[in-house]
């Protein structure tokens, strides 16, 4: 796992902090309205430690193995933290992921939402869920289709019961990400959904400038990474 010095990732997340800060001030918003996920997906738990010892408490995840193996001794020592899966449920590893998980922000397909439900309900706990929309369209991209949106949501909801609270998005690569940023604020505002969870590293101002309440940045904390195999 790549790795950075622990001055280097207090200065990147000091740098990120000033930047969502003046987006904020920009937009005429107040800077808690924004909440910061370090995306700390193929860093270590020292790495995660020194973010968490300034401060930081809610962190992004892509894969429920690499958090199984990460989260339960520093959720024990910081129980405050709170954890997002933000990369692609496999439908079979729902369980795994409404006992780690906080936050689910990947949700995109009926047969997701039925095995999530049926966890919840087994587990006694209900994560927040976000439902990801394709944005841009891609064939080869996760989420539900802008115009499929609608009907999904209320499906969560009404069907199977599941606490939806916001959307979530990734713009199509080499594309000004605003419009996007602009359609999925729409979409959630005819849902009556207040959180959007929008903006990565490269374009995160400018999801707060688009209203944005979580930006999840990981490579402006840590540094560069290196990707483990798919699992």
């Amino acid at each position: 796992m790549s790795t950075s010095g622990s001055s280097g990732i207090a200065d990147g997340l000091s740098r990120v902090r000033e930047q969502i800060a003046a987006a904020c001030a920009r937009s005429g918003r107040a800077p808690e309205s924004v909440r910061l996920i370090a995306v700390c997906k193929t860093f270590g738990a020292d790495a995660v430690r020194q973010v968490l010892d300034h401060g930081q408490l809610a962190f992004g995840e892509n894969y429920v193995q690499e958090a199984k193996g990460k989260w339960p001794e520093l959720k024990a020592d910081h129980p405050r933290a709170e954890l997002h899966l933000i990369g692609p449920l496999q439908s079979n590893k729902a369980r795994e992921a409404v006992a780690l998980f906080d936050v689910i922000q990947s949700l995109d397909r009926p047969s997701l939402a039925k095995a999530l439900a049926r966890q919840c309900e087994s587990q006694g706990r209900r994560p927040a869920m976000f439902v990801q929309v394709n944005i841009g369209s891609e064939p080869q991209k996760a989420g539900v289709a802008p115009e499929d949106t609608d009907a999904f949501l209320d499906s969560c909801r009404d069907v199977h019961g599941l606490n939806v609270t916001g959307l979530m998005c990734i713009p199509p690569a080499g594309e000004p990400p605003e419009p996007h940023f602009d359609h999925l604020a729409k979409i959630a505002a005819r849902n009556g959904l207040t959180e959007l969870s929008m903006g990565m590293s490269g374009d995160f101002p400018a999801a707060i400038e688009h209203g944005a309440t979580y930006v999840r940045v990981g490579s402006a904390i840590f540094g560069n990474r290196s990707y483990p195999a798919a699992q």
